[in-house]
């Protein structure tokens, strides 16, 4: 198996929507707030800005027009639930 030797725990899923899986990487150091989502052969990272209420994309792989438009609408119905889970690590910065 190809993960057979990953510890899924450094990959905390925050929640699977619409068949998107929002995680993050518990291991990234002082990055600031942000979350990672893959849907089939499509993934991505936004920055998470939680005072103003925005993000924005670092990087995408895979993602159509319409599957950038339903990520960005999963984040922001989930805004509060994410910025909830980023700000309960145990490092969270």
């Amino acid at each position: 198996m190809l993960f057979s030797t990953y510890n899924w725990d450094d990959m905390p899923t925050i929640l699977i929507v619409r068949g998107w899986r929002v995680f993050f990487y518990s291991n990234e150091g002082s990055e600031p707030m942000h979350v990672h989502a893959r849907k089939g052969g499509a993934e991505c990272k936004f920055w998470i800005d939680a005072a103003r209420f925005e993000i924005e994309e670092d990087f995408e792989r895979g993602l159509t027009p319409q599957l950038r438009r339903e990520i960005r609408q999963v984040i922001f119905e989930h805004f509060d639930e994410i910025c909830a889970a980023w700000n309960a690590r145990g490092d969270a910065r």
